[in-house]
């Protein structure tokens, strides 16, 4: 559990210095993902979803 906390905490400060850092480039990210269709989304989401869950299984050494 205190491994999720972890990246739960650190995913919040990612996520929050790239809108501290490029807010205008954020907006514009946000933007274009209101314009994406939701199968496009998904799938991109899906996407994310296998390459960290792979990421995680390599550095854990599976």
């Amino acid at each position: 559990m205190m491994d999720f906390l972890t990246a739960l905490g650190l995913m919040f400060v990612l996520e929050g210095a790239l809108y501290a850092l490029f807010p205008l480039g954020m907006k514009g990210v946000s933007a274009r993902l209101l314009e994406m269709e939701v199968g496009a989304l998904r799938l991109l989401g899906l996407a994310f979803a296998v390459f960290g869950a792979l990421m995680i299984a390599v550095l854990r050494g599976f």
